[in-house]
């Protein structure tokens, strides 16, 4: 997972100084985005039941 303090982060800012957009290497992008779907998934199964990992074998 990307740790948000080592993005490479450039700020878009308005006349008053207020920030108002973000600029990104399109690869942190990317992991961003993967991380966002990995989160979701975890999310959706956050009430599924458990199974033990011996009733895999």
């Amino acid at each position: 997972m990307t740790n948000p303090k080592d993005l490479k982060v450039q700020y878009v800012l308005n006349d008053k100084g207020d920030k108002t957009g973000v600029i990104l290497p399109v690869e942190e992008f990317e992991e961003l985005i993967e991380d966002l779907g990995d989160l979701a998934v975890v999310a959706e199964r956050r009430d599924e039941p458990t199974k033990s990992h011996d009733g895999f074998c």
